[in-house]
């Protein structure tokens, strides 16, 4: 990924989140290791060729399509008590309205 295609996608997720991105984003910055200057959101933004986990997620969004659900996918890794859940970020809006529902 080209220096300029990856300053462009943290600029269009920083904007997602209604913020902008980190100028010097990452350790070369005096503000914030965050990629964006959001004041309650700590964004760290990757982009990799490959990532492990990317074939089995891609599955659970086909099978969701199918039921027409919402794909989230969750990894747990053995001896850690932290369980991460992944989704698209166009999906967040619609799974914040679903799980704001079902929480009140």
């Amino acid at each position: 990924m080209s220096n300029q295609a990856w300053k462009q996608l943290e600029r269009r997720v920083a904007k997602f989140f209604g913020t902008v991105r980190t100028p010097l984003s990452g350790g070369n910055s005096r503000i914030t290791r965050s990629d964006s200057l959001h004041n309650k959101l700590f964004i760290e933004i990757k982009s990799r060729r490959k990532v492990p986990f990317l074939k089995q997620f891609r599955e659970t969004i086909k099978q969701a399509k199918q039921e027409n659900k919402l794909p989230v996918f969750v990894i747990h890794e053995a001896n850690h008590k932290d369980d991460i859940c992944f989704m698209r970020l166009a999906d967040t809006k619609k799974f914040v309205s679903i799980m704001s529902k079902q929480w009140r």
